[in-house]
């Protein structure tokens, strides 16, 4: 019933303070002997044992029914609500510990099968689950926040950072994002993100090395918000930056850039954003490349300028962040903000949802996938607070705390973690805006002299509003800021004050708890939270000593710290966990000690500040020890308020920025590597993949011909079917290749563009007009070879013409598709590229047939290889095919390696029984808890299975055909059937068009997107433009019908 939620939750709270369980059923067991008595029951065992209102109101409620049966009948119902909530609480707790007990079985076992192939011997510091001085992000606690003693510091570092010319790209997805007159609050997913991610990018960009900083979010043209969220771009107008104003250029500077995707005219909530995540990707993809060449006319002598870096903001943007990480082969940073795996146990341990019902709403695996993903791909994870990395990211199965400092200790001592790797956990706490923040160096007899902003008059109106309820107001005030919840632990503050009479005599208590108009009219939670205080106000007769006014402005707020600090006071957080802490920061910078809460960023923050006292928040005692200290100790009181004010800055914008940039500076600098000239003596050319003599040579270099080439890799471990006699001979061919396309090059390098292309330039799809891309996973090879022919006939005349290229997108290796044309009596010219082994490989039709018909692009290789495992990878898999056979009956070999059908950047295994395989899933999280980052795809019906590095897959090499080649995404359209392997849902998404040939693929490989985390539908686009569906029994008409309705959309 859900009118009756209310119940649930007080009695949820009952049970929480702890009646003993086994007394309440024993009660409720009395019913069975007919002798149950409800009446004496709630007043005995309820109503007397627990200061809970509103269930004494319901109580009243019951008592006031003129009908005893009737009344009866109700405290009755609630006694079994009692029950049975222990009941679902017993159940969760013991669900929880299951839970916990197999996640540190699952680490266990991943921690000692890591060890056995890092098999050295271990240093001291990788022994221990301490390791002296370094904490698990690999640093020591006493740097962590470095201390500066003067602004000087900062100067020099300044000065340290001009020439540096460096481009950001931050991205935060959800919520309505602008520069001014933020909404925040207007709805759940506008809130202090929001805020935060526009000041980071406002602070960055006038940061002293930083030229231009880019915060991509969504463009929402809706009738429902104001139209600036609508505008293209906005730019950030920059705080305090006169120093910089001469470093200023034509596009320097912090804006925000809103890209176009999901509905046109709708704005959605961020649950409902996952399937429009790589429209976005594809957006951003084209904004960026489109600014690095503006960037690189500008600043980079005419070298495109990629980003430094591209940070994630939340679950959603670090998903996209980690395609475009892949796609550009850029450093990826992420900050999760909240998470998903602790949202869910939180979820979870209350019970009102199951666990398909929490994903139904909250989309919550998807969630925790794209923060999985996120922690693969990151080079730096940034925390406000230690407690985010102990008690939330070790929830995760991309990352263990305890592996993550022996991966450190080897990296340390230069020794190799077999493709290991964890990301840096980075506290960097959020920064804050004071230089327009004056202290308080007054107190209540001694006035201070005023200015036009801030008045010296003890009569602003929310000073008279808390100082009315004080009988002496020049008493120090004790302020406490937080909403009334059960877990700011407000009731805890007001025992503490009320039993300790010293403290009474020379303090007085502020509270300020939200607004509010009527206590009735509060929900039902806070109500219960203020009628406790109020109870406990007259309990213990504190009036006119503590204050708790009803309103207040949101930009009152500096001026009740201000007044706090007048009177001598302190601040006080006494939560029971406070995930950052920002308001002590606040109180901090405006000259108050403060007592805080020993759970959670209040540590991290008392650290650096070193103005106050920790306290446990369940000891009454302490809290009231600690607050009596600072305002009877003058000498205590006045230094704690000194470090505050003198560290302050070290929570502020440049020092987080400065902080920030240092971060960045320690990643390895990755960017798309056919930018740079091999020998470094081209600097003149473009370096755009153009019509340059210089990108013809370097292509020559770096493609290599093959007849069906299986194995290569970026090393040159070249290895094909051909004997190993035959490598001279491939040799001579790949340098009369080199050399015949040199020739042409040169031949034609005088002509235009179209000039080059008719005499072969490499490759064909960059003068096509529209790209087809076969990417259909049939069951069968007869299937493929049908379906392609339907394709050709259905375009037909545009192939003569030679104005459409197709593309074939498989997980077959490439002997396998040069077998499979040659059965199937297709040639490979008739397709201008070849996307391998799920896309761990591409090849490319040869521009000379007597050189081979394929050549493989190596640069597409380095442009994956980040994070791959290689052999320390392959070890690991052989083993988990060892564990796997080990299960079969009757010796059967469940699965096997297929070396013949591996590569240097594909490790391939063949399935005989799919039943008795564990799901993709399964597979990806044994990988992640050992460290290893890769991609598992499931293929052929679940028959084959591909690991391929983690940014690699069919749909990331469109990509990279766009960035590599300028072959537009919105131009090339997709082949699908109605599933396919693993990766499928990757193709179905983006800008290009998609064609789904129903009837195409079976029930096995439907089974397999079941076993994935998440729902497919959870990220299916739903009436999306861009996607048409074929009849079942689809002929070539039907495929040309549907091509003309996405041309003409």
């Amino acid at each position: 019933m859900a009118g009756n939620d209310w119940i649930n939750s007080y009695l949820e709270a009952i049970l929480d303070v702890g009646p003993n369980l086994d007394d309440v059923k024993s009660s409720l067991l009395l019913r069975e002997r007919g002798r149950f008595s409800p009446t004496r029951y709630f007043v005995e065992e309820v109503i007397t044992g627990f200061d809970e209102t509103d269930l004494h109101r319901s109580w009243v409620k019951a008592q006031a029914t003129r009908s005893p049966q009737e009344r009866n009948t109700r405290l009755e119902n609630m006694c079994w609500r009692i029950w049975n909530l222990a009941r679902q609480k017993k159940q969760l707790e013991v669900e929880l510990a299951q839970r916990k007990a197999k996640r540190r079985l699952e680490l266990e076992r991943g921690r000692r099968e890591a060890a056995a192939d890092m098999s050295e011997d271990l240093s001291e510091g990788e022994k221990g689950d301490i390791v002296s001085d370094v904490s698990a992000h690999g640093e020591s606690n006493k740097s962590r926040l470095p201390r500066i003693n003067s602004v000087d510091a900062m100067e020099i570092w300044a000065s340290q950072q001009k020439g540096k010319k460096l481009y950001i790209v931050l991205i935060s997805l959800h919520g309505l994002i602008r520069g001014e007159n933020m909404e925040l609050g207007r709805d759940s997913d506008t809130g202090g993100q929001v805020k935060y991610v526009v000041e980071l990018a406002r602070a960055l960009g006038s940061t002293p090395g930083v030229y231009r900083v880019d915060l991509l979010t969504r463009q929402v043209a809706s009738p429902d918000v104001d139209w600036s969220y609508g505008e293209p771009t906005e730019m950030l107008s920059p705080r305090n930056s006169e120093d910089f104003m001469d470093e200023m250029g034509e596009s320097s500077g912090a804006y925000i850039v809103r890209i176009p995707f999901g509905p046109r005219d709708k704005y959605i909530p961020k649950e409902l954003l996952w399937p429009h995540i790589p429209e976005f990707v594809d957006g951003a993809l084209n904004h960026i490349i489109q600014m690095a060449g503006v960037l690189g006319e500008q600043i980079g002598g005419r070298n495109p300028v990629w980003p430094v870096a591209i940070h994630g903001h939340y679950a959603d943007a670090g998903d996209s962040a980690a395609l475009l990480s892949g796609a550009l082969n850029v450093p990826m940073l992420f900050t999760g903000h909240s998470l998903g795996r602790d949202k869910l146990e939180q979820l979870l341990k209350q019970g009102r949802l199951t666990r398909d019902e929490i994903n139904t709403t909250y989309k919550i695996m998807r969630r925790i996938e794209a923060e999985e993903l996120s922690l693969d791909a990151s080079e730096i994870v940034i925390t406000s607070t230690r407690q985010e990395i102990d008690e939330q990211w070790r929830l995760y199965d991309g990352f263990d705390p305890v592996l993550e400092r022996k991966l450190r200790a080897r990296i340390r001592r230069n020794v190799s973690c077999y493709g290991r790797f964890m990301p840096r956990m980075a506290i960097i706490p959020p920064g804050m805006e004071f230089h327009h923040i004056v202290p308080q160096d007054g107190d209540m007899d001694g006035e201070t002299e005023g200015t036009e902003e801030y008045p010296s008059s003890p009569d602003l109106p929310i000073w008279s509003q808390i100082m009315r309820f004080f009988s002496n107001p020049r008493k120090p005030m004790i302020l406490a800021l937080a909403r009334p919840d059960p877990k700011k632990n407000i009731t805890t503050l007001v025992k503490a004050f009320g039993e300790c009479r010293q403290l009474q005599e020379l303090a007085n208590l502020t509270l300020i708890m939200g607004n509010r108009d009527g206590i009735d009219e509060m929900s039902s939670t806070s109500s219960s939270v203020l009628l406790s205080v109020l109870k406990l106000i007259d309990k213990y007769d504190l009036y006119g000593q503590v204050a708790y006014p009803k309103h207040h402005k949101q930009y009152e707020v500096p001026d009740i710290y201000r007044l706090a600090a007048k009177t001598k006071g302190v601040f006080i957080n006494p939560a029971f966990i406070e995930p950052f802490g920002l308001t002590l920061i606040e109180a901090a910078a405006y000259g108050l000690p403060i007592v805080a809460t020993k759970n959670g960023g209040p540590v991290d923050i008392h650290q650096v500040l070193d103005n106050g006292l920790l306290v446990d928040p369940h000891d009454q005692q302490s809290i009231a020890d600690a607050l009596l200290k600072l305002v009877s100790d003058r000498q205590l009181w006045t230094r704690c308020r000194q470090n505050g004010l003198k560290n302050i800055h070290l929570f502020s914008w440049p020092e987080h920025c400065k902080t920030y940039l240092s971060r960045i500076a320690s990643c390895k600098p990755r960017h798309p590597q056919w930018q740079r000239s091999d020998d470094g003596a081209e600097t003149s050319e473009s370096d755009s993949p153009s019509d340059s003599l210089r990108d013809m040579q370097d292509i020559s270099l770096n493609l290599k011909f093959s007849l069906d080439g299986d194995r290569s890799g970026a090393s040159g471990n070249y290895n094909s079917f051909d004997s190993e006699g035959n490598a001279a001979d491939r040799k001579s061919k790949l340098e009369n290749a080199v050399l015949s396309l040199s020739r042409e090059q040169k031949a034609g390098s005088g002509d235009k563009a179209e000039d080059c292309y008719s005499i072969g330039k490499f490759p064909a799809l960059r003068r096509r007009k529209h790209i087809f891309v076969i990417a259909v996973d049939c069951d069968s090879i007869e299937d493929l070879v049908d379906t392609i022919r339907k394709i050709f006939e259905a375009l037909e005349k545009e192939r003569a013409e030679g104005s459409f290229g197709f593309i074939l997108s498989t997980f077959m290796t490439i002997s396998e598709i040069h077998s499979f044309l040659i059965s199937g009596g297709l040639n490979p010219s008739d397709f201008d590229a070849f996307i391998c082994n799920s896309g761990s490989d591409l090849f490319y039709s040869s521009v000379n047939p007597e050189d081979g018909p394929f050549v493989i692009d190596f640069y597409y290789h380095s442009h994956i290889e980040h994070r791959w495992g290689g052999e320390g990878l392959r070890k690991t898999l052989v083993r988990w095919v060892e564990s796997i056979n080990k299960k079969a009956e009757n010796e059967e070999q469940i699965v096997t390696a297929a070396e013949q059908l591996s590569a240097n950047y594909c490790y391939a295994f063949q399935v005989k029984n799919a039943g008795l395989v564990p799901p993709v899933k399964e597979l990806r999280k044994w990988l992640r808890i050992q460290a290893l980052r890769c991609n598992v795809v499931y293929c052929r019906s679940g028959t084959r299975i591909n690991v391929i590095p983690v940014l690699a897959s069919r749909s990331q090499a469109l990509r990279y055909l766009y960035v590599r080649w300028g072959i537009e995404l919105s131009k090339m359209m997709v082949f699908v059937g109605d599933s396919g392997d693993s990766d499928y849902e990757g193709l179905l998404g983006g800008v290009h068009k998609s064609v789904i040939l129903k009837g195409i693929c079976s029930s096995a490989s439907n089974q397999l997107h079941a076993n994935i985390n998440y729902p497919l539908s959870d990220v299916m686009p739903v009436d999306s433009p861009n996607i048409v569906r074929t009849s079942r029994d689809f002929t070539s008409s039907d495929i040309r019908d549907s091509l003309e309705k996405l041309l003409k959309s």
